[in-house]
């Protein structure tokens, strides 16, 4: 699948049990470490988190949070709390170009002159901000191809017109992040390490001597999976790539994109690969019982599923375990039209 994938940047769930978000609030997590919990407008993911590091005379921010009319407000709360100021900042890494982790790099970076640093794969963030409706559009083409009904595709074409990006515009790198990239803190060095799957440009942050991970959103406090499908060959087997480089840095305190800081992180990589493991074998047993759509699938797994989160959560990730499962040989596409079908191999 090239071209315009299906992604998380307009697709998070909406259709959940609304929580009102919580205004920005800012903790110390360690001496030169802080959390900074800031708000966002997805029910199903009520807030993100940022962090900032004592770097010399100002500060460093790994991720931003989301762009919006109130989001720098929200920001400056969360800092002040911590005793600091948005005008202290003057390095912006992100771990990953998805809406609620670089949406406020560019303005931050316009009122401060802070440099940024992102891993260069931004396609599947560039069209989006771009052009938003061509984006969207091409995403209902390829869920129409995957046999979600026509009249649940026209649902979601008018819930999703006129949505804001998250994004202010197109964040542009001062400094690309990538493998090997090492950038020094008053907490010591960080060592960038390249994780695509979630989303091709996902890098985590770690910090060997005091055994601190900024993991984004590779690995939570909890199991959850999603990817950006369409821009890369294989989202899920680069998912599970990136785990087993995690699992084996020995970092012990996990600070994580949404979530309280958490340990056990090679228990939680370990989560994340059986639960993989635990959706290719459910997805191979349905495909036994004779060939099916990626939605008629997706359903088949989400059964009782609200239809939104099906269409926006859900069905990427079937997506992506099923280009998992043909490209090692157990599944194969019947590149069919109007729908296609996927069928077990052999």
């Amino acid at each position: 699948m090239g071209g315009r994938g299906l992604g998380l940047l307009s697709w998070v769930p909406m259709s959940i049990t609304p929580r009102k978000p919580e205004p920005g609030r800012g903790e110390k997590v360690i001496p030169g470490l802080w959390r900074l919990k800031l708000p966002l407008p997805w029910p199903l993911v009520p807030h993100g988190n940022a962090f900032v590091v004592a770097d010399g005379d100002g500060l460093l921010l790994v991720d931003t949070g989301i762009h919006s009319e109130t989001s720098m407000g929200e920001l400056e709360r969360a800092l002040d709390q911590c005793g600091l100021s948005v005008d202290m900042i003057h390095r912006i890494v992100c771990t990953h170009a998805h809406a609620d982790h670089a949406g406020q790099a560019m303005s931050i970076k316009d009122r401060t002159g802070a440099e940024i640093l992102i891993n260069p794969a931004l396609d599947h963030m560039r069209g989006y901000v771009e052009d938003p409706v061509g984006t969207l559009n091409s995403r209902l083409d390829r869920a129409l191809l995957c046999g979600v009904p026509v009249e649940s595709v026209d649902r979601q074409r008018e819930v999703r017109k006129g949505m804001s990006t998250g994004f202010d515009r197109v964040v542009v790198a001062d400094r690309d992040l990538v493998e090997g990239v090492v950038i020094p803190t008053d907490l010591g060095e960080l060592k960038v390490i390249e994780t695509p799957g979630h989303a091709p440009s996902h890098v985590v942050l770690h910090q060997p001597e005091g055994r601190l991970l900024f993991s984004g959103d590779h690995i939570l406090g909890r199991v959850s999976l999603y990817y950006d499908v369409g821009y890369t060959p294989d989202p899920a087997g680069e998912f599970l790539a990136s785990l087993d480089k995690v699992s084996s840095l020995g970092a012990r305190l996990c600070l994580s994109g949404h979530g309280k800081p958490v340990s056990a992180i090679p228990e939680l990589a370990a989560a994340n690969k059986a639960a993989v493991e635990g959706r290719l074998r459910a997805i191979m047993a349905s495909l036994a019982k004779g060939p099916m759509s990626a939605w008629e699938i997706t359903c088949a797994l989400y059964e009782g599923m609200p239809e939104e989160p099906r269409i926006g959560w859900f069905l990427p990730e079937t997506i992506a375990y099923l280009t998992h499962l043909n490209l090692t040989g157990r599944a194969v596409n019947d590149g069919g039209t109007p729908v296609e079908r996927w069928s077990a191999a052999g």
